[in-house]
């Protein structure tokens, strides 16, 4: 990944445990579904850019699980522990057998050209 990290051995091992049980019932959860289904979207409530994905894959005719944590007034803590385990900063965040392809916009590019398909083949 390009994206900087921290190594695990730049946290002390008190932080680390704490970064890594942060709402680890959430992270579960979505691992969970990752698991099961070969299309997930995790969102939130009230947010456009969920409800567009999910007209998107809709109209396309690609099942999908949905996953939603709270709204911009609530859930935050759940959504951020996501967001942390997945180092993606915005919802929706769609997987495709276990990987992540994006948001809106690349999955909606992602169903336009046609690798969506493909990766569900």
């Amino acid at each position: 990944m390009t994206r900087p990290q921290l190594a695990d051995t730049a946290y002390a091992p008190a932080a680390l445990a704490k970064i890594q049980g942060y709402h680890a019932d959430v992270v579960g959860a979505v691992k969970a579904a990752i698991d099961a289904n070969p299309v997930v979207v995790v969102g939130m409530a009230q947010n456009p850019h969920v409800k567009k994905v999910r007209v998107a894959l809709t109209e396309a005719g690609v099942p999908f699980a949905y996953l939603e944590y709270g709204s911009y007034f609530g859930s935050w803590k759940q959504r951020l522990a996501i967001k942390m385990w997945s180092g993606w900063p915005t919802f929706p965040q769609v997987f495709v057998k276990g990987t992540l392809i994006g948001g809106e916009d690349l999955t909606v590019a992602a169903l336009a050209d046609g690798s969506l398909k493909k990766m569900l083949a």
